[in-house]
Formats: C-alpha cells, structure tokens, sequence
C-alpha cells in the first residue's frame, strides 16, 4: 500500500511543489510532500511557477523549499522524481530509498521533466501539462 509520495525535483521551488498540489489534489487521503536535491531550505516557490500554477488554478501558497535528506526518504512508500539524475541521487544519498523511487513521467511515456527555471512562460506551460498528466497517470495507478 502506497499512504506517502514524496516528490522530487532539484531546488523544491518549481516542478515538485507543482507535482506535490496536483497529487494532494487527487489523492487527498494521501499524505503528499517535496523536496529538491539541492534546495535551499525554507525558499518559497520561484515567481513564474506561482503564476502559471495560478493560472492552472493550482495555489502554492506556503510552500517552503527543503531538502532531500537519507532520513527524509524513510518517511515515504514512494519517491517521485522529475529526472534520471535525481534517481541516482536518491541512490547517492540513501541506497534503499531507490528501491520505491521512480520517475514521476514514467505511466506518461517514461519522460523525464525539464526544469523551467529562468526560461520562458512557454516553458513552464508545457512542464506544468507534463507534470498534470504524470501525476494523472500515477492517480490512475494508484487508485486501481
């Protein structure tokens, strides 16, 4: 049984917070997190994320970044990551936690997840619809 996710991306400030709402959304008996590789704990989420997720109707309000940590990993049934590079950190950083790690595209054509960071609002559109339509994959996984 699968009762904790936590999502991962690299600074927890754009793509897992994204990832986190949508499944808190989806799977609200679940308890749903983030965290980043290499965050910077306590950040709030970038400017652009908060505004295309507002677009979406998503809020991000409250999110603070933290950081993904061997003990943080023994809380979660599940890791989800944005990138083949945050899987071999989560093998790095806490070898048994990448046995329940997976890539959060992977029901979505097993894509990887670009970071929008400081590009365009193109940019972000299409990784906020990446992000919707793996997490509605995962939620039709986990709710069979």
């Amino acid at each position: 049984m699968c009762n904790t996710i936590l999502v991962i991306c690299t600074a927890n400030i754009c793509r897992s917070p994204i990832g986190e709402r949508l499944l808190r959304q989806r799977l609200p008996h679940k308890t749903i997190d983030s965290a980043g590789t290499a965050a910077l704990a306590g950040q709030s989420v970038d400017r652009d994320a908060m505004r295309i997720a507002g677009r979406h109707k998503l809020s991000l309000e409250g999110h603070q970044s933290r950081l993904f940590t061997a003990a943080l990993s023994t809380q979660y049934d599940l890791i989800l990551t944005m990138e083949k590079e945050h899987l071999k950190h989560i093998a790095h950083i806490a070898p048994v936690a990448r046995s329940k790690s997976m890539l959060l595209g992977y029901w979505f054509n097993q894509t990887e997840i670009p970071d929008p960071w400081h590009q365009s609002d193109e940019a972000f559109y299409h990784v906020f619809h990446l992000i919707d339509q793996s997490c509605q994959a995962w939620v039709s996984k986990l709710t069979r």
